[in-house]
């Protein structure tokens, strides 16, 4: 029993279990239990199903107080906040690629829920070599808190600026390393199929399998801001990763009610862009100010964050009212 309230990454090893325990149970029930069987998931069910990973999300942060203090818990909730954000604009891009290989409602959902997993361990990976690196170097903070602020930058510049798909010199490379079937075989990702030349079985890539690889280097992309992100609001290697995973839990979820109102949501990327200047600029500011601990308190963060994206979205819904949706 001892080893479970000893430490791994400067947290009891007995809360990373409950932790990877909980996400094994919903990974579980959504696949064996709740969409053993390809079905369209409707936008109440969306809504529903993103309600309870919301809360769920939440209620983790309560225990996240519980256990670790006010403090940790307003630091995974404004992680939280930002993860799940910033997860919004994946879902223009995603919608996009499914658009792109013409993947029926009918199977989005098997495309996302093994995308998730393929996320959970990039995502692990990627917070595993930065936490690395600020405990080594904790100037890396700053190389982070920069690079934000350019990001954010770009962002806005590139606001109008869409995905394209069938131009990724990864979707390219694919197609050209291995065989792609030209139309979809229902819920495979992989067929055998004979040979053009040879007339030998040989195995075959789906377009299904092509739009999951799309997904996972899209959620690549994106890690590459949302990471970053949320080092600049705790080095915490425990907030870090389970507040980002409980995001993308429910991104999933809330795709199917999103991909129908994407247009909605258009400018928000300007108002995401403003966010990760502001997260990147808290760490200067922190220095420059002299604040306590030469950080930026959590609930003026949290309160900021809020602000920034609420009159993001009120100004998206405003000015997008009465507008036709783009994508189907």
């Amino acid at each position: 029993m001892e080893i479970l309230f000893g430490e791994w990454l400067g947290t009891p090893l007995w809360l990373w279990l409950s932790f990877f325990g909980i996400v094994i149970a919903l990974l579980v029930l959504d696949l064996g239990v709740l969409h053993r069987e390809n079905r369209e998931i409707g936008v109440r069910e969306s809504l529903t199903m993103s309600a309870f990973y919301i809360t769920l999300g939440l209620a983790f942060g309560g225990f996240v107080w519980w256990q670790l203090g006010p403090t940790a818990a307003k630091e995974y909730v404004t992680g939280f906040v930002v993860e799940k954000s910033l997860a919004i604009d994946n879902v223009f891009v995603i919608a996009m690629i499914f658009g792109y290989f013409a993947v029926p409602r009918l199977y989005q959902h098997r495309v996302l829920f093994w995308g998730i997993l393929g996320v959970i361990v990039l995502r692990g990976l990627m917070i595993g070599f930065g936490t690395a690196l600020v405990a080594n170097f904790g100037w890396v903070l700053y190389i982070f808190a920069a690079f934000l602020i350019f990001t954010g930058v770009q962002m806005w510049r590139n606001a109008e600026v869409e995905f394209d798909v069938g131009n990724s010199p990864v979707l390219k490379w694919v197609k050209r390393r291995f065989r792609v079937t030209e139309e979809l075989h229902g819920d495979k990702f992989f067929v055998r199929l004979p040979d053009p030349k040879t007339g030998n079985l040989t195995t075959f890539l789906t377009p299904l399998f092509l739009a999951l690889v799309m997904v996972e280097f899209a959620d690549v992309i994106f890690a590459i801001d949302s990471v970053p992100a949320i080092f600049a609001i705790t080095t915490d290697p425990f907030i870090v990763y389970t507040s980002n995973i409980f995001a993308i839990l429910g991104l999933r979820a809330l795709y199917f009610a999103l991909a129908a109102m994407v247009h909605r949501f258009h400018y928000l990327k300007y108002a995401l862009s403003v966010l990760l200047v502001f997260i990147g600029s808290k760490i200067f500011l922190a220095d420059l100010i002299g604040l306590p601990g030469g950080k930026f308190p959590p609930e003026w963060g949290l309160g900021i964050t809020f602000a920034i994206l609420g009159i993001g979205v009120g100004y998206s819904l405003w000015k997008t009212r009465g507008d036709k949706p783009a994508l189907h």
